[in-house]
């Protein structure tokens, strides 16, 4: 007797490949994410400091942090993880599975994460700053006490913004062996044409997309009624 899931996908033998594929999946935008966040904050506070008229304008400097994250951010992530697989091997000893994506997911999002700190900071009311200098304050001081914290919405906005581009990422990734839910739709869906692990895959993502924006929404919410 076939279960009401096996009379629905009858193309789909293994839910357990399903939920591994899941995991990974976690796994690699968890682990990315991390990593994009810890890199691209201070990266989008160092545009925000370097760029004209800012607490430590250097044009110079600027502009070349400015030209490798617009050079990485307009190369197709499909791409870039090709180009960066032998980099990718030389950084994590394989260019496949769950650890060689985690390499390209970061260089593709950390430069798009650090545009969106960047955006968020400039956000920030001019005159809060400007009391902050007038108190003696220090440029670390000022980013840490007010800059961050005053941009704490916008700054978890990007960082939804980002796990969402990063589900994406995930996806594409798939189609060279990164492993997770992209890989099971390319080799089954696409490959195999069982539209039912298709259908399921995307599905899937679909509510991992939408809970990741309700969650951002909340905690930018909460930030929103306590400044």
């Amino acid at each position: 007797m076939s279960s009401p899931l096996q009379s629905l996908f009858p193309n789909i033998d293994d839910w357990s490949e399903i939920g591994r594929a899941c995991i990974d999946t976690l796994l690699m935008l968890g682990g990315s994410l991390l990593l994009t966040v810890v890199i691209g904050l201070p990266l989008g506070v160092l545009l925000y400091l370097t760029g004209k008229g800012q607490l430590r304008a250097m044009p110079k400097l600027y502009a070349i942090l400015s030209l490798v994250v617009n050079i990485l951010r307009s190369i197709p992530f499909i791409i870039l993880m090709i180009v960066l697989m032998p980099l990718t091997y030389v950084l994590v000893g394989t260019k496949l599975g769950i650890r060689g994506a985690i390499p390209p997911l970061v260089i593709g999002a950390a430069p798009f994460f650090a545009r969106l700190v960047e955006t968020a900071l400039r956000e920030v009311q001019r005159g809060v700053i400007e009391a902050s200098q007038a108190m003696g304050a220090s440029t670390w001081q000022i980013v840490r006490h007010v800059l961050l914290p005053e941009a704490r919405g916008g700054l978890v906005a990007g960082i939804t913004v980002t796990a969402i581009a990063l589900v994406g990422y995930t996806a594409m990734g798939g189609a060279i062996g990164a492993g997770g839910l992209g890989d099971l739709a390319y080799r089954y869906g696409y490959l195999s044409y069982k539209s039912d692990y298709m259908l399921v895959t995307v599905v899937l993502l679909i509510v991992l997309v939408q809970i990741l924006q309700m969650l951002g929404d909340r905690i930018v919410a909460h930030y929103t009624r306590h400044q």
